[in-house]
């Protein structure tokens, strides 16, 4: 088996190309294949796929071994191997996600190469049932929760897959090991969430961190930045173009106001390739 090692923002995958369908046992492969001490090492398992309805399709499998109906970070590193592996030669593509169906991709491409990508994200979901959370209203903004005594207040956003934004006093240090998991597999939650702990610095920067469902705490999370844009638009916090600061870099994140679709601009990395 052939694989890149390929990161956005540290947010890091194990990129598959060449199946023409995603395998029986991507489960099992991604548990083994993403750790980081007895395997390869990654946040998760990419498969580049044959699609009806698009240029490609993208599937992605957690360290954990579930499923992840969207991945902003994953989407930019496919982007950019598809374009520099000259599997397309065209600028602006298309890419079939499970949860966000199929999305528009904007190529930077300098000296033959992908330096930047910028992601047509789609339309927020803000239905608090259809994120899914278990609460009935429209949107579900500074809605309080409960954890070992410890009252939060969240804002439910799906970008094609769950998020709970929590607003904190100083995000950078926040005791993600500790709330992290409690939020994510939280009973508000029915197929269970990613958190983001966000600060805001001004109307276009917050600082962000992330437990991500199914891999817990890394570098960085696209969708969770979209997700923080737009919580902090509802809850009057930061205009509707911002950059938001993750552990592993910066993304610029744009809420448009005209079509109601998010834009995420920012990098993607190859690592090295090998053979297994």
């Amino acid at each position: 088996m052939e694989f890149t090692k390929m990161h956005g923002l540290g947010n890091d995958f194990i990129v598959i190309y060449g199946e023409k369908e995603l395998p029986a046992n991507a489960d099992q492969l991604a548990i083994e294949l993403c750790n980081r001490f007895f395997g390869i090492g990654a946040d998760g398992l990419v498969y580049i796929l044959p699609s009806d309805n698009a240029d490609f399709n993208m599937r992605i499998i957690n360290s954990d071994g579930s499923e992840a109906e969207q991945c902003g970070n994953a989407i930019r590193c496919v982007s950019k191997y598809v374009y520099d592996q000259g599997l397309i030669d065209k600028e602006e593509i298309t890419v079939e996600t499970l949860g966000a169906g199929v999305q528009k991709v904007q190529l930077d491409v300098e000296n033959g190469k992908v330096v930047k990508v910028r992601v047509d994200m789609g339309q927020p979901i803000l239905n608090g049932l259809a994120v899914p959370t278990i609460v009935d209203q429209p949107q579900v903004i500074n809605y309080p929760i409960e954890v070992d005594g410890q009252e939060f207040y969240f804002t439910a956003v799906s970008m094609g897959n769950p998020h709970c934004v929590i607003y904190v006093k100083d995000a950078v240090n926040f005791d993600l090991a500790t709330w992290g998991p409690k939020l994510e597999a939280h009973p508000m939650f029915p197929s269970k969430i990613n958190v983001e702990f966000v600060t805001v610095t001004n109307r276009q920067h917050t600082d962000m961190r992330v437990w991500e469902r199914g891999a817990g705490p890394t570098l960085a999370c696209g969708t969770g930045a979209c997700a923080t844009l737009v919580a902090s638009v509802l809850n009057g916090l930061t205009d509707r173009q911002a950059t938001v600061s993750l552990k592993g870099g910066d993304l610029f994140i744009e809420w448009d106001e005209a079509d109601n679709h998010v834009y995420m601009t920012g990098p993607a990395e190859e690592v090295f390739k090998g053979t297994r």
